[in-house]
């Protein structure tokens, strides 16, 4: 059963808590700003995201309160010196980030509420904090209201002129973040948090320069096997060429498609889920071309 929401006959809190269960993992902007007379302000936004890289834009959205449509000091602040700091936030930071979120009065330091630590910024005024993996210095170049109601977003869009990253996550190459060090936190919904630990990273391997074949190009009893699942298929259709028949013959030399053509060939149900059984499991351990030879053993 399908349940479909009418948004002009929710309020806004059951509006922003539907919203907030289904678009995640969201990234958080950990954005420190100054007001005209130099006060500093921390505060995490889930409302963020990168949307260019020439030039180098980042947007973070802090969203008027929903009780009462008053802004937030990041947007205030923003408005008086244009510039803020998103820091990256990581799992050993996660529990301060979530304190800094606390509505403190105007002109109290979360990074003293937090217990967290500012260090000076290079090319502008708000500072940084030092227990976060990466850094970017950013100039504010637009502010768009979305709305003047209550849980109206406003776009901060960002021009990222420096990026500070810690050396330990950084690849081999040096020029980018390893995922499994960076052991990042998202936004999910509610309380919710999610922990990107090198245990729930996983490879898609991307398109890119190739053209895969498609789904619908993969023969018919393989594309509704009763086995495979759509990530499978999914795989299987990334695939640029597929084996020909000689190597598919020679595969049917392999110890486990002997196993199975000798167990199974008096029964061609169930010869075909065991070759379809095996070649899923060649799929997950990223074996891509014995699935498909595997697959390709009844024709």
């Amino acid at each position: 059963m399908i349940h479909t929401f009418d948004f002009s006959k929710l309020s806004i809190m059951e509006s922003q808590g539907l919203l907030q269960s289904l678009v995640c993992p969201r990234p958080i902007a950990f954005a420190s700003t100054v007001d005209a007379l130099g006060n500093v302000n921390l505060s995490p936004f889930s409302f963020f995201n990168m949307f260019s890289t020439n030039p180098p834009i980042v947007v973070f959205s802090p969203s008027r309160r929903g009780r009462d449509a008053t802004t937030k000091h990041t947007y205030e602040n923003v408005l008086e010196v244009p510039e803020v700091v998103i820091n990256i936030v990581n799992y050993s930071i996660v529990e301060q980030t979530s304190l800094a979120s606390v509505e403190y009065e105007k002109g109290v330091n979360e990074f003293i509420k937090a217990g967290l630590t500012p260090v000076p910024s290079k090319s502008v005024k708000p500072p940084r904090v030092a227990e976060s993996p990466a850094s970017l210095e950013c100039r504010v170049n637009e502010i768009i209201p979305l709305g003047t109601g209550g849980g109206a977003g406003t776009l901060v869009v960002c021009e990222v002129l420096l990026v500070h990253v810690k050396e330990q996550v950084l690849d081999a190459s040096g020029k980018r973040a390893d995922p499994r060090a960076l052991d990042l936190v998202a936004r999910m919904g509610g309380d919710y948090y999610a922990h990107i630990s090198s245990e729930s990273l996983f490879i898609v391997p991307k398109p890119n320069q190739k053209k895969g074949i498609g789904v619908d190009q993969i023969p018919f009893r393989i594309r509704n096997s009763r086995i495979l699942t759509g990530n499978n298929l999914g795989r299987l259709g990334n695939t640029e060429i597929i084996p020909d028949e000689g190597a598919v013959s020679a595969f049917a030399n392999d110890p486990r498609i002997a196993e199975i053509f000798e167990r199974f060939s008096h029964h061609t149900e169930s010869l075909e889920d065991h070759l379809h059984q095996l070649a899923k499991e060649l799929l997950e351990a990223g074996q891509v071309e014995d699935a498909w030879k595997t697959l390709l053993q009844l024709r």
